[in-house]
């Protein structure tokens, strides 16, 4: 079993959890482990995005991410014991793939829905790039 269960979140973006939290959820319990759950906070790209946004932009965009993964305990699930919420800031492929690194993780829960074609073409799928990197298994839920 997995002891311990990445989780990836967009908070807000219900489709990125409504599937996949109960299955993460259910894989950490059984296995009497704990869930991380994960939020990327996305590199906003060139020095002129970041100065239009403001200073502490991005720290802002942290603690909002972390209130919401917060919220995320209240949906009626049979949680596992242990439940961690992380949240990173930079480029998502990249961080989570630090995240299963640094926190020893031995799943990772995706979900995968489809964006729009446009963004699509231009970024590709964050959970296939995180498959192919990836260094412990990755359970794609759609």
């Amino acid at each position: 079993m997995f002891r311990k269960v990445l989780l990836t979140v967009d908070p807000g973006h219900e489709a990125s959890w409504r599937k996949a939290l109960p299955m993460a959820a259910h894989l950490a319990r059984e296995g009497g482990g704990a869930l991380h759950l994960l939020s990327v906070v996305p590199e906003v790209g060139s020095v002129l995005v970041v100065q239009d946004l403001g200073e502490g932009f991005v720290q802002q965009a942290l603690r909002d991410a972390l209130v919401k993964l917060k919220a995320l305990r209240q949906e009626p699930l049979d949680w596992p014991a242990e439940v961690h919420e992380h949240v990173r800031h930079g480029t998502v492929h990249a961080e989570i793939v630090a995240a299963i690194e640094d926190l020893g993780v031995d799943l990772v829960v995706m979900a995968s829905h489809a964006p729009d074609r446009v963004r699509e073409f231009l970024v590709g799928s964050q959970a296939d790039r995180v498959v192919r990197r990836s260094p412990v298994s990755v359970l794609v839920v759609r």
